[in-house]
């Protein structure tokens, strides 16, 4: 009856609030209709309105769901500081970094929604309503790892906020196992998104061992830089206190993991140009170009230079503690990790293909549209999120004697 009563409170708190918040619900909302109206020419007509071929079967899709599975996993940066050294500040907003997980899912699992030539099948990838190939296949396990994740991120910020409602104290023994849980689980997503990939023996690009700790490093930078600059939102549009100490100790581990990312890039470049195998086909590709086909040459240096940049603005403690240089350290790291991860590492995994061919491939307004209506239907989901937890975060919300007695 409880979370009932809560359910019921929480969907009259969310159809409330000031112009500036109806705005931005309505402008979210436009975006996500304008990409499902994109996504229903590709459903009536197929992925062939897309830029993918058989040379390149995964784009901005893919990319995308990479990356959001990497942001994701990035959650548990809060969660170890606040759980296992109870570092307060940061316990204190663990719960808004769950919901963000939350949704940083919910906008994976889109992007391998709207990849499916065949979405009237997807329910064959839902765990206990469709047949997964599990054990054997690495999809199953996928979708497994990712639907899991996804139900921790809500069933402990849910519980908690729940509690805080009726102002009651959390049960340890009901919430403590789950968030220790989610720590092994958040490296788990991405570790399996990366045996995906480097599972595929003929596409050596993608076929290296360091794959799995160079997603998870990356991932540590990518997601908690979104996490930094969304928190400096919410604590101007609210009451939710972020100490600003939260945000430099975030920003101190991404640092560390800033010189993992780089350092494995790093040793991976070595090997395949050192070893200078045919192997090193993609790689030439992405960095020189190759058979004057230079597509992304611009772009990975583009998100090297960031990367570089951004890892310098976060070692050096008075540049991450100033708040000017650290959002532009955060920004860079966004759109550098982005690049890195996304377009740049599906892609060079195509070319050439097992013919020698090259097929330059570059997403087109209907992939871009369906995108961006998968990110505004994202945000809308964390804005009605913290639209209840926000509240409940402050001490504005919660539930009193006097609306028992009247129920």
């Amino acid at each position: 009856m409880e979370a009932w009563r809560f359910f019921k409170k929480t969907l009259a708190l969310v159809m409330k609030g000031s112009l500036a918040y109806y705005a931005w619900c309505f402008f979210l909302l436009a975006i996500v209709f304008i990409g499902l109206k994109f996504y229903t020419a590709q459903l009536d007509y197929g992925l062939i309105v897309t830029n993918m071929r058989d040379q390149v079967s995964w784009g901005l899709y893919i990319a995308n769901f990479t990356y959001l599975v990497g942001v994701a996993a990035a959650a548990v940066l809060l969660v170890i500081p606040a759980y296992i050294y109870h570092f307060d500040p940061i316990k204190e907003i663990v719960v808004l970094g769950e919901l963000f997980a939350a949704s940083s899912i919910i906008m994976a699992l889109m992007f391998v929604f709207v990849d499916i030539g065949r979405p009237d099948k997807f329910w064959h990838l839902l765990p206990f309503v469709g047949k997964l190939a599990f054990p054997d296949s690495l999809l199953a396990w996928d979708v497994i790892v990712l639907n899991g994740y996804l139900i921790l991120n809500i069933y402990v910020p849910v519980y908690i906020l729940v509690k805080s409602y009726y102002r009651k104290e959390p049960n340890i023994k009901a919430v403590v196992p789950v968030i220790l849980l989610s720590i092994p689980w958040a490296v788990g997503i991405h570790t399996v998104t990366a045996f995906l990939y480097n599972g595929l023996a003929a596409r050596p690009f993608w076929n290296a061992s360091i794959l799995a700790p160079r997603f998870l490093a990356s991932a540590f930078c990518s997601g908690p830089a979104i996490i930094i600059i969304i928190f400096q939102v919410i604590r101007r549009i609210s009451n939710v206190k972020i100490a600003n100490e939260a945000l430099f100790k975030i920003a101190e581990l991404i640092a560390y993991a800033m010189f993992l990312n780089l350092f494995l890039m790093g040793a991976e470049i070595f090997k395949e140009f050192y070893s200078d195998t045919v192997h090193l086909a993609p790689l030439t590709y992405l960095y020189e170009g190759l058979h004057n086909h230079k597509a992304l040459v611009p772009w990975i240096w583009a998100s090297l230079s960031m990367n570089l940049a951004a890892f310098f603005i976060f070692l050096i403690p008075k540049t991450r503690r100033y708040l000017v240089t650290l959002n532009i350290g955060s920004l860079l790291i966004i759109v550098g990790v982005w690049i890195e991860k996304g377009l740049c590492f599906v892609l060079p995994g195509f070319i050439p293909d097992p013919l020698g061919e090259i097929y330059e491939y570059m997403p087109n307004m209907t992939e871009t549209a369906v995108s961006m209506g998968i990110w505004a239907l994202g945000l809308l989901i964390f804005t009605l999120f913290m639209k209840v937890a926000i509240p409940i975060e402050a001490g504005t919300f919660f539930h009193s004697k006097h609306e028992t007695r009247n129920e």
